[in-house]
């Protein structure tokens, strides 16, 4: 799926947060209803389809899909309560909550069947320092994650309209929040060691690399010569 949704990206702009268009958006749902509607699945079909997996009883298959829960904990339940103070309209697309859900079914199945069912934790001497490596990655695109979300929901809550976010990472790029989330799903994809991990990296990347770059283009039209002319999209110093 990451190829045609990289192509898709190129033509197609989905119609949410500073990218929301009433023209495009057709039927729109709360903001946060959205984000913990589309994220669902990746907690409770998660832990329906681990407990089916042969490895479910292995302490190795509970610390390798912790960090997984982790993620989405944050964005299934946390972001959308610290979103629900700052949102009061109506602006999220509902196909874009329902096309979220469906990927995050299927996603989900994967990475957690993946995990629970076809690991082979016996035969693995590495994994101990791939977790290590992965993890401190994952770690930190997650810190990044939290703490870029939180400086866009602060300028949202000061009102006005849109901001020039500054400080950190803000200053090397426009979207660290994504750049966070691509560091997470690198570190997904070492510590799992699998095909399921690197296509979910993979996909991440098609989807949002564009997103950021669209955002980027979105800051400078907007804000002309006062937005930073040496940062980049989505990646410090090179993209």
């Amino acid at each position: 799926m990451a190829f045609p949704t990289f192509i898709l990206c190129q033509f197609v702009t989905s119609s949410y947060g500073k990218h929301y268009t009433s023209a495009d958006s057709g039927t729109t749902i709360s903001p946060p209803i959205a984000w913990a509607f589309m994220e669902s699945p990746t907690l409770w079909l998660t832990i329906i389809v681990f407990r089916l997996g042969k490895n479910y009883t292995n302490p190795l298959a509970f610390i390798l899909i912790s960090p997984y829960l982790f993620h989405y904990i944050n964005r299934t339940i946390i972001y959308p309560l610290r979103l629900r103070s700052r949102s009061t309209k109506n602006n999220f697309p509902l196909y874009i909550a329902v096309t979220g859900f469906i990927f995050n079914l299927l996603n989900a199945y994967i990475q957690s069947r993946w995990v629970s069912h076809y690991a082979n934790y016996e035969e693995d001497e590495s994994f101990w320092v791939r977790f290590g490596i992965g993890l401190g990655l994952f770690g930190s695109g997650m810190l990044v994650n939290i703490w870029a979300d939180g400086v866009l929901l602060g300028l949202k809550s000061q009102g006005g309209g849109y901001k020039i976010p500054r400080g950190g990472l803000f200053d090397y790029v426009s979207s660290p929040n994504y750049l966070g989330e691509i560091m997470e799903w690198l570190g997904w994809a070492l510590m799992t060691w699998s095909w399921a991990g690197l296509a979910f990296f993979l996909y991440t990347c098609a989807n949002l690399v564009p997103r950021a770059v669209l955002n980027h283009k979105w800051y400078v039209e907007k804000f002309g010569e006062d937005y930073p002319k040496n940062r980049k999209a989505v990646f410090p110093f090179l993209y």
